[in-house]
């Protein structure tokens, strides 16, 4: 069985539900967009779920245009099933130069998890305002944004829903009752991602990390 269909629709559904939390999310051609509105590549996403055609130069031409209109980078990021020849040459006609390929895990959540005895670590779920204001300043510190970003980042924690039914799961983790670290859990279907995963940097190598993903 492979599981890279798994690790693609729950990028892709991922990218749609951020893009509709703040109504930036749309599609051109054979490209989904979306921005977070935070002037972060890692932030900001294009992809395609298809081999591209011939008029999706033009698509990611506009797609570009309306990126630099907002003054946002992007990643755009090619899967295993929208890779082709023509993709990577429309791509490449587009000013685009491959970077890197970034490997995925998948964890099977039926093992046993692994017991964690530490008295000096706790961790809870965010599920009111004031929690999520300290996940905020937190992750915001752990990735080392750049100043000048944080009321763009701001902005878009605000569109986060802490209702029962959202599949979005915030985690904050705390060292000594300090809080240190966060996590976000993304479900979808039979699986989950886990993004904005960030420790501040005097309290890294400590397990805290790993113990809130």
């Amino acid at each position: 069985m492979s599981f890279i269909p798994i690790i693609e629709n729950t990028f892709f559904a991922n990218g749609r539900y951020w893009g509709g939390l703040n109504s930036s999310l749309y599609k051109n051609g054979s490209f989904w967009a979306m921005k977070t509105g935070i002037e972060s590549a890692d932030l900001n996403m294009v992809w395609n779920e298809k081999p591209l055609i011939q008029d999706d130069l033009r698509s990611i031409e506009e797609i570009k245009i309306n990126f630099q209109q907002s003054g946002l980078p992007f990643w755009c990021w090619v899967f295993p099933r929208g890779r082709s020849l023509a993709t990577s040459d429309i791509l490449q006609a587009a000013g685009f130069t491959f970077i890197h390929s970034i490997p995925c895990m998948l964890a099977d959540l039926s093992r046993p998890e692994p017991d964690i005895n530490d008295d000096s670590l706790r961790i809870v779920q965010v599920q009111n305002e004031e929690t999520l204001r300290l996940w905020e300043q937190v992750s915001f510190a752990g990735f080392d944004f750049p100043p000048e970003t944080q009321h763009q980042y701001h902005d878009f924690v605000r569109t986060f829903n802490l209702t029962a039914g959202s599949p979005q799961k915030f985690f904050l983790a705390y060292f000594n009752e300090q809080p240190v670290a966060t996590s976000l859990l993304f479900l979808h279907e039979n699986a989950a991602g886990i993004y904005f995963v960030s420790t501040l940097a005097k309290f890294r190598q400590k397990g805290i990390g790993l113990a809130v993903t």
